[in-house]
């Protein structure tokens, strides 16, 4: 189990904290669009936020990116690092220090303001690791860890992905499905400067944004990684310390309705949120706790009414979820044969 499954250890009790959600009316006005105008209607929304220093990103991690124990998230490894005593300078090895991530990179839109700090596609991470990923793609590549230590995650490599064979950098695949939100939000919030910066990963254009193959490749990163708590949690204080939001994480399943599946079908708050039903997955609410029984690996979502995503995690088996707070909500629960969702009140 990876550090990142915070809300859901299998056969046992957890609670979940409550996420703070979007104000009321913030994504007025979206309903009924689709593809590109959808992808537009959201930039309206999303594009104009306070913009941070390169310096006060420091302290600004301290709020999005600490774990429970106050040390350091780092998606790049498993290393301790410690706010401000671990803060790179100068590094030799994996496990020196910690720096500012461009995890969407810098040099691909020429340092320019404000892609420079925006908190949503920066990351605190090992300093030598991030060192080793450079400005290179994203991608799935074949060969060894690039650091060759237990907590170092993520390697370079030539890509395997169909469509290109250049080298790229594959994350931990924990994190992928946060990458890939990373991603849809620079290509929404920057809508209008995005076809100017320059990747293979790009197509230089302000829509679809992305080359095929980094567009299948991301897609498939968001479905396999859903949304969890961490981004929940996370997506909530970036909105507290630039006043913007990361729509994919609010409502994940706009991303079918812009560069999915449903692209030709119009968005409404409760889209995607219906599915069939089989008899494999049992879901009820017992005591103020959601019990969810599905036999093998799964993945979950808890909806309010509304669409916006309450909880998320993901399960071995079978799990019981405490959301903290009564109410009528929907739960989606996804395996590798099968999806249902049902309503229950708690």
């Amino acid at each position: 189990m990876t550090n990142k499954t915070l809300t859901i250890i299998c056969a046992l009790t957890v609670s979940v904290a409550a996420a703070a959600q979007a104000p009321d009316g913030y994504y007025d006005g979206i309903e009924g669009y689709c593809e590109r105008e959808l992808k537009t209607e959201l930039y309206y929304i999303i594009s104009d936020h306070d913009q941070l220093s390169y310096k006060e990103l420091w302290t600004a991690f301290r709020n999005t990116d600490a774990r429970e124990d106050g040390t350091v998230w780092d998606m790049y490894s498993d290393y301790v690092f410690h706010f401000g005593n671990d803060q790179c300078g100068n590094y030799h090895g994996a496990g020196d220090c910690y720096n500012r991530e461009h995890s969407f990179p810098k040099s691909w839109f020429d340092k320019q303001s404000p892609m420079y700090t925006d908190l949503f596609h920066l990351y605190p991470t090992d300093g030598y690791i991030n060192n080793q990923r450079g400005n290179y793609p994203f991608g799935v590549c074949e060969g060894r860890d690039t650091v060759r230590l237990a907590k170092a995650h993520g390697r370079l490599g030539k890509s395997t992905y169909p469509g290109y064979s250049g080298t790229v950098w594959e994350p931990d695949s924990a994190y992928k499905g946060d990458f890939a939100r990373t991603y849809f939000y620079m290509a929404t919030a920057y809508e209008d400067r995005f076809s100017s910066f320059d990747s293979d990963m790009l197509a230089h254009n302000s829509y679809p944004c992305y080359a095929d193959w980094a567009l299948n490749m991301l897609l498939e990163w968001h479905h396999y990684d859903p949304v969890d708590q961490k981004e929940i949690d996370r997506n909530n204080a970036v909105y507290r310390e630039q006043g913007n939001r990361n729509p994919y994480i609010d409502y994940p399943q706009l991303v079918d309705y812009i560069w999915g599946d449903k692209k030709d079908q119009p968005f409404s708050f409760t889209s995607g949120i219906d599915s069939h039903n089989f008899a494999d997955i049992a879901i009820s609410a017992t005591d103020g706790r959601i019990s969810i029984g599905a036999g093998r690996d799964f993945a979950y979502y808890i909806y309010a009414l509304n669409g916006t995503v309450e909880a998320a995690g993901k399960g071995d088996g079978s799990c019981i979820v405490d959301l903290g707070r009564s109410g009528l909500y929907i739960i989606k629960v996804v395996t590798d044969r099968e999806t249902v969702t049902q309503k229950v009140r708690l």
